[in-house]
């Protein structure tokens, strides 16, 4: 029975370990004079330079058999080209797909296998999610020449989870904005200035704290959003507002540390978002800070950040407005998930 792996070290590929900040690789025995003599590795402090250096070690083969091998050469191009947090979630669910489907061959896979693996999870909603990601291999797989046909791509139809309907009220936004700070910056002040930002871009999260002061240009506010920088890289740019000038300005005042590049800091001056692409001290502000509004204020539903952009979708006046402010390349997901206000109907005279 193979040895339990270490938390730091679950969803990484098979021999991998984390020490000491940076990724290593247990080399197998004999296989020691094609990594340099070494039994350890090292391939990098971050997931993509290690990545990187793994794919150029071991110059991926022309063929797969196997879904497992397909997996890895999906972990090895495709992953890495992802936002920081969907890299963490793929890992995860790479590793419980190998372990599941792994020694299969790639091209006996049908989509009954699609539905048992569903069906034997308890977890519904993370499976449903791994086989996103089996999809998309699959799809490279087609790219690459593995197959002619994706074997289950428009024939598996998994029920979907039933989209949020949390609609916050203009009214609820006044309460949370009028709650008191009680220092003159950081924390409450900076997620007030946070809230103002996004309910007048719909920026994701992850693109909103990593916005800097350089991005802020005379014609408006530049963008490249995380989802495409490694795709198609289109840019945006947020037009100026008055509100949104005073929306930046305030952001700016309450920053803790003011000799900083980034719009929201730390008290350290620095981003947020770490190495490993979590935002772990903004994640207790924003919980910290619901905890106020619910005991404080009248508000008494919770909502979270992304009901936040769900609210600058729904209150676009158009449909187009709203998938320009989203930046989504269909429509149809910001009308089916975003856009949350009833359906007003002209009844016949």
């Amino acid at each position: 029975m193979p040895k339990k792996r270490n938390a730091e070290n679950k969803g990484l590929p098979p021999r991998w370990r984390k020490i000491h900040g940076a990724y290593y690789y247990r080399v197998p025995e004999g296989f020691e004079t094609a990594w340099d003599g070494k039994k350890q590795f090292r391939l990098g402090k971050t997931l993509p330079e290690a990545y990187k250096v793994w794919a150029d070690r071991l110059s991926i083969l022309d063929d797969a058999k196997t879904i497992g091998q397909l997996l890895d050469r999906y972990a090895l191009e495709v992953v890495p080209m992802k936002e920081l947090t969907t890299q963490a979630h793929n890992a995860v669910a790479l590793k419980r797909l190998r372990a599941v489907l792994g020694a299969m061959p790639l091209t006996s896979i049908k989509p009954r296998h699609i539905y048992q693996y569903v069906d034997k999870r308890s977890a519904k909603t993370a499976a449903k999610r791994e086989v996103e990601v089996l999809s998309h291999a699959y799809t490279k797989a087609v790219e690459w020449g593995y197959l002619d046909r994706h074997p289950f791509k428009h024939e598996v139809r998994l029920q979907g989870e039933k989209p949020r309907t949390r609609y916050i009220e203009d009214w609820e936004i006044v309460e949370c904005l009028s709650l008191k700070s009680r220092r003159k910056s950081g924390s409450v002040l900076a997620i007030q200035a946070y809230m103002r930002i996004k309910l007048l871009t719909g920026l994701r999260r992850g693109d909103l704290l990593r916005l800097t002061v350089s991005d802020m240009n005379e014609d408006g506010i530049h963008v490249t959003p995380g989802k495409t920088e490694h795709t198609t890289g289109k840019r945006l740019v947020y037009e100026w507002t008055d509100e949104l000038r005073e929306a930046v300005t305030l952001a700016k005042l309450v920053r803790p540390v003011s000799l900083t590049p980034w719009l929201f800091c730390n008290r350290r001056g620095e981003c947020y978002f770490n190495d490993d692409g979590r935002a772990g001290g903004w994640d207790t502000m924003w919980r910290n800070f619901m905890e106020r509004v619910l005991e404080e204020t009248k508000v008494k539903e919770h909502f979270t950040e992304h009901d936040l952009r769900a609210k600058c979708a729904s209150d676009a006046e158009t449909l187009e407005h709203a998938q320009a402010l989203l930046a989504h390349a269909d429509s149809r997901l910001t009308e089916r998930v975003y856009r949350r206000k009833p359906e007003r109907v002209r009844p016949l005279r």
